[in-house]
């Protein structure tokens, strides 16, 4: 998305994967332009060509509310990019950003980590990963703190292997990625993280190009793990009190399952061993202090 026309470069895209069969248009001959034409576009909304012209082109930066509900009818959106499509029209201030700082983990939110009994992690904005209990990457090696979920989606073999249905989760990614940055795609790390995905990745500057944004759905996730077998869990998100964006994400099944059945085995292969030590050395020390605490014989 450039800078100066973010407006337009949406509006193109929308309108490029929306085709007159899904409006009910004839679409006779040969088309040279994918999805609809610009005029088109502007007969449905009830807008003159020439304006619509200007929008995309970044010469008219203030549609009115109505104007951009009809075109959100026109290309199919839904309530969530019909409201992205809203804030991308508002009028942006011109703030000095404030120096970057490393977020930090509420402690309660931590606690709520550590006992949570899930596979569950903390990111950010950017979706960096900066908490994370041991059962998520015994889920998901690569949900590790410091790495990033998207870079993990696109340039990592491993992950493309564990998701059943890689292409679809990944597209979702980027949904909320997009989603939960707004308008706000300026920021340094937001810019080197898409400038590098899109020159590694070829998968990645296709869905980003098609400007979706998405909130985060209950649809489950299938995964081939190579301890447990296939998985099909829920991927829930929690946003996080506090200025920094932050959101906990926690994979889970159905009460009962076989799938919930599956993540508890992941649980105790995971947990075993640490309680094992435990416990021996429990058990250990248990013998030494039953023999300091017996009376020594008499002679």
């Amino acid at each position: 998305m450039s800078e100066e026309n973010r407006l337009g470069d949406y509006l193109r895209a929308r309108r490029e994967l929306v085709t007159p069969d899904d409006l009910g248009l004839p679409s006779h001959g040969v088309r040279r332009v994918p999805g609809l034409r610009r005029e088109e576009v502007a007969l449905l909304a009830g807008i003159s060509s020439d304006y619509y012209l200007r929008l995309e082109q970044g010469r008219d930066r203030n549609p009115s509310a109505q104007i951009l509900d009809a075109l959100a009818r026109v290309l199919l959106l839904d309530d969530t990019a019909t409201a992205y499509l809203h804030q991308l029209a508002a009028p942006r201030p011109r703030t000095r950003r404030r120096p970057s700082r490393r977020p930090t983990v509420p402690p309660a939110t931590a606690q709520l980590l550590g006992s949570i009994g899930l596979p569950a992690f903390v990111t950010d904005r950017t979706l960096d990963i900066i908490a994370v209990n041991p059962l998520a990457t015994a889920l998901v090696p690569a949900v590790r703190v410091g790495e990033n979920r998207l870079r993990s989606f696109f340039l990592d073999p491993a992950e493309r292997d564990l998701h059943a249905d890689w292409a679809a989760t990944a597209a979702q990614c980027v949904a909320v990625f997009r989603r939960r940055l707004g308008t706000d795609v300026d920021d340094p790390r937001v810019v080197r993280l898409v400038g590098e995905l899109s020159l590694k990745s070829a998968e990645f500057r296709k869905v980003w190009a098609r400007h979706d944004v998405r909130p985060v759905v209950d649809k489950p996730i299938r995964m081939n793990h190579p301890q447990v077998g296939e998985l099909s869990l829920t991927l829930s998100k929690l946003d996080v009190d506090g200025p920094d964006g932050l959101a906990l994400a926690a994979y889970h099944a159905a009460p009962g399952s076989e799938d919930a059945e599956r993540l508890a085995l992941l649980a105790s292969l995971t947990t075993g061993p640490a309680r094992r030590r435990a416990s021996g050395a429990d058990r250990r020390t248990g013998r030494a202090e039953n023999r300091l605490d017996r009376p020594r014989p008499t002679t």
